[in-house]
């Protein structure tokens, strides 16, 4: 059962929740809107500002537009880009970003970018309108829409920041980093961090630069000397991104990493991979002799689906499951790249961008 809210006036309310109200007791996700409801109750009973508000119901309206744009497309993975905005057209790294968002689209992946200039054009530009996604901000100075997805309908604009940086990487299952000033040095961070506590992923990220370019090696070497020799980081903690020159390199960082490897999710205590083919015994066993140490307790065990993922569309793949330590991300990104190297030519390897 599907509810489309149309709350266009004021009058309409009453009618529209009622409804929703009678059809509540058998909806699939009855646990969730009652969740959200209760929660919208006892803000309205409480005391807050009118500035609240109006945060509160913008930010629904960022999370309503991009819900809608991105459930057509929630079964083909996507690539999101991130880089500088000043970076001119005849710059080999906006040259780069043109290739490198046709080759992604060619692979069956789809782009998504901020929706501006720079290295987000570039990336409009390379896969083209029909296999881009531009997530725009409002700002008070006018960001437009590049000229290779405005006007489409999955062009999303949004108030704030943080609605629209929720989607670039809810939706995103591969990031590519570009040469960019201290916005895309946030971004960059923020995924390492994300990754690092794994908030965010696992996904592939690839820093990208020119050939022969130095920005994102001298940013590894100040990422060696400043926190991993300081142990401010583990020193795997660098297995969570790639740096190349090369969109080959690039190209096969994200493919390879959904050859095997699914997706995964906490069920209760346990860490569970989905995985696209069934990994044999002695492979199990060489993960348990070489990644025992990122487990807090028992073995690696190859398992069906857990009751509690009834109805999940990967009910049917098979999974391993662990007591993670949730604490080794960089480990635990390499045991994935392991495990992509098992059953390398599985059938279903052949489509690393379907979810």
């Amino acid at each position: 059962m599907t509810i489309t809210p149309s709350f266009n006036t004021n009058e309409s309310l009453p009618g529209e929740l009622a409804e929703l109200i009678k059809r509540l007791p058998t909806h699939k996700y009855k646990k969730w809107i009652e969740q959200s409801l209760a929660t919208l109750l006892r803000m309205g009973s409480g005391e807050i500002d009118r500035l609240d508000w109006k945060i509160l119901s913008a930010s629904l309206s960022d999370l309503e537009r991009g819900f809608k744009t991105f459930y057509p497309y929630r079964h083909i993975r996507k690539v999101t880009f991130f880089g500088s905005a000043r970076l001119p057209s005849d710059s080999p790294e906006y040259q780069m970003a043109v290739d490198f968002g046709r080759r992604v689209t060619e692979l069956g992946f789809m782009l998504m970018t901020g929706g501006g200039g720079g290295i987000m054009q570039a990336g409009n530009e390379g896969a083209g309108k029909d296999k881009s996604f531009g997530l725009n901000i409002q700002l008070p100075f006018e960001q437009s829409a590049n000229q290779f997805i405005d006007g489409d309908p999955k062009l999303i604009h949004f108030k704030y920041f943080f609605t629209r940086k929720l989607f670039l990487l809810r939706e995103s299952d591969a990031i590519g980093v570009f040469p960019g000033g201290f916005g895309t040095q946030d971004e960059a961070f923020e995924c390492l961090t994300l990754c690092q506590t794994g908030r965010y992923g696992p996904v592939p990220l690839i820093l990208i630069d020119r050939p022969g370019g130095d920005y994102w090696t001298d940013w590894d070497a100040y990422v060696e000397k400043h926190l991993v020799k300081r142990g401010l980081v583990n020193p795997e903690d660098r297995s969570v991104y790639t740096i190349t020159d090369d969109l080959d390199v690039a190209c096969e960082a994200i493919t390879s990493f959904y050859r095997v490897y699914h997706s995964s999710r906490y069920v209760g205590e346990q860490f569970v991979i989905r995985l696209k083919s069934e990994l044999k015994d002695s492979d199990v066993e060489w993960l348990n002799e070489n990644f025992l140490d990122i487990l807090v307790k028992g073995r690696i065990e190859k398992t069906p689906a857990f009751p509690q993922e009834t109805g999940d569309e990967t009910f049917d793949l098979p999974r391993l499951a662990m007591y993670f330590n949730q604490r080794d991300l960089g480990r635990l990104y390499q045991m994935i790249a392991a495990i992509n190297r098992m059953n390398p030519t599985s059938p279903e390897s052949e489509h690393p961008e379907l979810k």
